[in-house]
């Protein structure tokens, strides 16, 4: 095995690694988080202030107000609850068996944290090109306020990505599976997948699938190598902060951004251009955290 550090996750999924226990368990998740997203979003919209949607309706749905924002990243947590209710029924497993030793995930995401965010600082003083220039969104005082709820948003929806996909997917898969091939790529896969969304992207989206599978690979990669899940959510985090937090695409989960680039997400022409940077930083980020870890 390459990937000794991976035992950690492996070996509590080996009494249940049968395919069909998967099978079942991804479906129960998915029929327990829309019934519960079903009850948030009648809640939200019997407690959210007008302003939460926006002068245009589509501040919630399009994630164009900071509440809206909010409302998309803080529903990541009933996927957590989902998995948690599935894992003793199907897998008597739990959930720090997915995320692996919790001091030693969190002392690895810090450090792993640390050297990830010094690439995104020094990408951010290159030059970029006018069609990048970058323009203000929301006033500073009203992003310093919501910046705490915003992270923990944040931290909520890539622990809940990584703990299904990169814990539960392929920890399960890795106890039926011995290759690499299989329980890293596939549900690298799945997770590129769920990332297209031509209604918002347009031709591009099939450009962040690609770049969504790749992240994911990196992901799985980091997850391998250190036994547990803190390494893949740091990269997650700093990566979905610079994007949602820092500077976002016009128009789109653009709430709580302090910048928005001069351009949509469906801008096909812009994206291309921008693709090798956004892959060269993933990349860099992947072997910053293999560094920080000796891993």
């Amino acid at each position: 095995m390459r990937y000794p550090a991976h035992r950690r996750l492996i070996a509590p999924a080996l009494p249940s690694a049968a395919l069909w226990r998967l099978l079942a368990g991804c479906a129960l998740v998915v029929v327990i988080f829309l019934a519960l997203s079903v009850l948030y979003g009648w809640l939200c919209s019997m407690v959210l202030p007008a302003s939460a949607w926006g002068p245009d309706g589509d501040g919630i749905t399009a994630a164009t107000t900071p509440i809206g924002a909010l409302v998309n990243l803080f529903v990541f947590g009933l996927l957590i609850v989902s998995l948690a209710l599935v894992l003793p029924i199907l897998h008597r497993r739990n959930l720090p068996d997915i995320i692996g030793p919790r001091a030693l995930a969190w002392a690895q995401a810090r450090r792993a944290l640390v050297f990830i965010l010094a690439i995104y600082v020094v990408v951010s003083l290159l030059p970029m090109p006018d069609a990048f220039a970058i323009l203000p969104n929301l006033p500073t005082g009203t992003w310093l306020m919501f910046l705490p709820a915003a992270v923990l948003g944040l931290m909520i929806q890539v622990s809940a990505e990584e703990i299904l996909f990169r814990g539960y997917l392929q920890s399960q898969l890795a106890a039926r599976f011995a290759h690499p091939a299989v329980w890293m790529i596939l549900p690298s896969v799945l997770f590129g997948l769920l990332h297209y969304q031509p209604g918002i992207m347009g031709d591009a989206a099939w450009l962040i699938v690609v770049w969504a599978i790749l992240f994911g690979l990196a992901a799985a990669d980091l997850t391998a190598r250190s036994g547990t899940l803190g390494p893949a959510i740091a990269l997650h985090l700093i990566n979905n902060l610079s994007a949602i937090a820092l500077i976002a695409p016009q128009g789109n989960f653009d709430g709580l951004a302090l910048y928005t680039y001069p351009f949509g997400p469906n801008n096909t022409a812009l994206l291309l251009q921008w693709l090798p940077v956004d892959l060269l930083v993933l990349l860099c980020s992947w072997l910053a955290a293999r560094l920080a870890l000796r891993v």
